[in-house]
């Protein structure tokens, strides 16, 4: 089994992590390549200015170190607690992914995180039926022990938390702690983090916009080691989570229904592609039961004490030689080092300078593009 990481981050690391990854231009994959660039967020900080000015931007915006621990101390005052991806405390699962968000914003039973999880999705305009079905299933994974994990949204989100609110239930926000979204759940939200939790990576006070919901679809899959659909139109957002799920290697499941139902052709797609059939919790067992005892690889984390290192020297010709190299499609950052005929570590630091300048675009399985 995965031991824990008995990394513990100080209060002026947090402060510090917290500075990085709200930084303008800096998501959650950057900030691990700068940590393993740089050796601790600190320095790293120190260093954006002016790698931003080398890709070609005239300004980045960076939290002041007030500011940061502002936003912990509020927080804290709503029982909101920030985990760092090295930290025990961190769900193992979510870790293990690409993106996952460096500084995890969790509130209520902090340990359910490290649970067995399956998340369950679908449709906000579910049928009777689906919602129905939805709470049954959870409700009958929740005595299984599995922990269930959902996006707190109507419909299926909502009869599942619901049906699993007495045996662990963990509601992932689009949007800040305190701007969950719909507004209607806020008060279930507060009966949610009693007995289970709720986390995010967004600040305090963000309200949700449409694309910070595929951010919070990722972090749904992440926790858990597969997801089921229930009622998914062709185009429902559920779908992005189930494809997220896939490039983790996560367990897809799916619940069939009518196909005269426009609520079913994504379900009913995904069954087409090979999702597992699902008609009651034993479907779902079965197939997680054998994967809970599969061993994690190790953590990437940032040392207790920081370091700093010196990074790649880089200069406009290889910039240049770069920039040539980049396109609009995705290419592998492997194939611009062979291309660009240097070490992997300058052009690495060449596409954190374009990244930080809002000129590069950072996709799955490592590939990149020009923006």
């Amino acid at each position: 089994m995965h031991e824990p990481s008995k990394v513990r981050l100080t209060d002026e690391q947090r402060i510090d992590w917290l500075r990085l990854i709200r930084a303008e231009n800096v998501g959650p994959r950057t900030f691990r390549t700068l940590i393993r660039q740089y050796g601790s967020a600190k320095h790293t900080i120190e260093h954006l200015p002016d790698l931003a000015r080398r890709g070609g931007s005239g300004g980045l915006k960076i939290l002041s170190r007030d500011e940061a621990a502002k936003e912990i101390a509020a927080s804290a005052r709503i029982g909101v607690k920030y985990v760092g991806v090295g930290e025990a405390e961190y769900p193992p699962l979510l870790r293990e992914t690409d993106d996952a968000p460096p500084l995890l914003a969790v509130r209520g039973e902090i340990a359910m995180l490290s649970a067995p999880c399956v998340a369950m999705v679908g449709s906000r305009n579910a049928s009777a039926a689906g919602a129905r079905f939805a709470g049954l299933l959870a409700r009958d994974l929740g005595e299984a022990g599995f922990i269930i994990v959902s996006g707190l949204a109507r419909g299926i989100d909502i009869a599942s938390h619901r049906a699993s609110l007495s045996t662990g239930t963990i509601a992932v926000l689009a949007g800040g702690h305190d701007k969950p979204y719909p507004p209607e759940h806020a008060e279930f939200l507060n009966e949610l983090v009693e007995k289970g939790a709720a986390v995010s990576e967004m600040p305090l006070g963000w309200e949700p916009r449409a694309r910070d919901f595929p951010r919070r679809n990722r972090i749904i899959a992440g926790l858990a080691l597969g997801a089921v659909v229930v009622e998914a139109a062709e185009r429902s957002g559920s779908l992005i989570t189930a494809r997220l799920a896939l490039e983790e290697n996560r367990e897809v499941f799916a619940v069939p229904s009518s196909p005269i139902d426009p609520r079913a052709g994504g379900t009913n797609r995904l069954l087409r592609q090979g999702a597992t059939l699902v008609t009651s919790a034993i479907d779902v067992i079965e197939v997680l039961k054998p994967i809970l005892g599969t061993t994690l690889p190790p953590v990437i984390r940032e040392p207790v004490h920081d370091r700093e290192t010196e990074p790649a020297q880089t200069d406009d010709t290889l910039r240049a030689r770069v920039h040539r190299l980049l396109g609009t499609a995705p290419v592998s950052v492997d194939d611009l080092v062979r291309e660009a005929k240097t070490s992997a570590a300058a052009v690495q630091n060449v596409l954190l300078e374009l990244e930080l300048a809002g000129r590069l675009e950072r996709h799955g399985g490592g590939l990149v593009s020009a923006r």
